[in-house]
């Protein structure tokens, strides 16, 4: 997703010790992630839904839904993302997006595409939808199928691929890279080329929800890794002003951590199926924050005041090395949920970083898991992921 830069910084504080740190926030996030469903006819291994997801009854309602969207405009909100799950299976989808674009939002549809009709995507962009995001898990389309789970797949978004020029929106392509696809990364970079995308983000798999479970099988090795680095910026140089790439780098192989969604609480929030107000999609891993549910409190004032956003909101919450760390502004520690995952403390250092305690175990996961036998994929299911554990 993309930064836009924003002005009014607000700071909250607890009123009754003005000496307590004040952690600093935009007065609104810039996008907000709708995690409309959990519901996906798709069962990718890397998926960053929970394990424990959402069953239909739990879901918001088109209404609720429809009053997120007011209330996100009334906060100054710029972008709103629509995802899953898969959100085109909610059949009041285009409720949602009309209250959407009254409440002045930009918005990007976050779709497998498969089953988007022609008709159903030219009516959406009839009622303003701004942009789509089309994920794809291979070129060849056996192997995308295998990853999936799903027959077909890949000739149906190859198809929708086609419709939403057609309709001139326009289009990014979202291919999330492990060791079952990496080695196509050059001809999904020529197919995003070939479909006419204006952006490409090439994603190396985040390890937490479902992904952390398919570590061993989905983990590249660090050579594979180095390729797609050199892949990118090859294809960045060469297709200046034709197609934009996102990078993100794998963590295992990685020195410096990358900013928690561009820093805890600092630009974006995400709002599950039913409707709890997260810092990041993930979040909840963190099971004893208190996560607040649009339900029963107002966006603005659980974006502001929230105990889950302040929890790790700016660097006062920092243990050593981040707190003194030239970086602790830049970086803001890292990700809370793999540091959590790592060592069992969300505050401590990211693990990514060179600087933790953990880094050299961390590393030392992918250099074995990497080039062992893949085991077979634990796929992404209604119930599956609370059975493994």
């Amino acid at each position: 997703m993309e930064e836009i830069a924003t002005g009014s910084i607000v700071t909250t504080a607890d009123e009754t010790n003005p000496a307590a740190a004040a952690p600093q926030c935009a007065r609104a996030p810039v996008g907000l992630l709708a995690e409309l469903t959990h519901r996906c006819p798709l069962q990718c291994p890397y998926c960053s839904n929970p394990l424990e997801l959402t069953r239909v009854a739990q879901e918001l309602t088109a209404a609720q839904w429809q009053d997120v969207m007011r209330q996100a405009g009334d906060l100054g909100v710029l972008q709103l993302h629509l995802s899953g799950g898969e959100p085109c299976v909610r059949q009041d989808l285009e409720q949602i997006l009309d209250a959407a674009v009254t409440a002045g939002l930009y918005t990007n549809l976050i779709t497998s595409g498969v089953t988007l009709t022609r008709e159903r995507l030219e009516g959406l962009a009839k009622r303003g939808l701004d942009h789509v995001q089309l994920s794809i898990q291979d070129v060849d389309p056996a192997n995308a199928e295998r990853i999936s789970g799903y027959k077909g797949g890949a000739a149906k978004k190859h198809e929708v691929v086609k419709w939403i020029k057609e309709l001139g929106l326009p289009l990014t392509l979202n291919a999330v890279v492990h060791r079952h696809n990496i080695a196509s990364l050059p001809a999904m970079i020529d197919y995003a080329v070939e479909m006419g995308a204006g952006r490409l983000e090439v994603a190396h798999t985040q390890y937490y929800a479902w992904a952390l479970k398919n570590r061993a099988a989905l983990i590249p090795t660090r050579e594979q890794f180095l390729d797609t680095v050199r892949y990118v910026e090859e294809a960045r140089e060469r297709l200046k002003g034709i197609l934009v790439f996102d990078f993100v780098v794998h963590d295992h192989y990685a020195v410096r951590p990358k900013p928690c969604m561009g820093g805890w609480g600092k630009s974006l929030v995400t709002i599950t199926p039913s409707g709890n107000v997260l810092p990041c999609h993930a979040a909840e891993t963190i099971t004893w924050l208190k996560h607040d549910n649009i339900k029963e409190r107002e966006l603005g004032d659980i974006w502001l005041n929230g105990a889950a956003f302040n929890a790790y909101r700016g660097t006062s919450w920092m243990k050593e090395p981040c707190r003194s760390c030239d970086r602790r502004e830049i970086d803001y520690g890292g990700c809370r949920c793999q540091a959590l995952a790592m060592t069992g403390d969300p505050a401590a250092t990211d693990p990514t970083c060179d600087k933790s305690p953990h880094h050299a175990a961390f590393k030392g996961l992918a250099l074995k898991e990497a080039y062992e036998p893949s085991p077979a994929f634990l796929y992404r299911r209604m119930g599956a992921g609370v059975a493994a554990d």
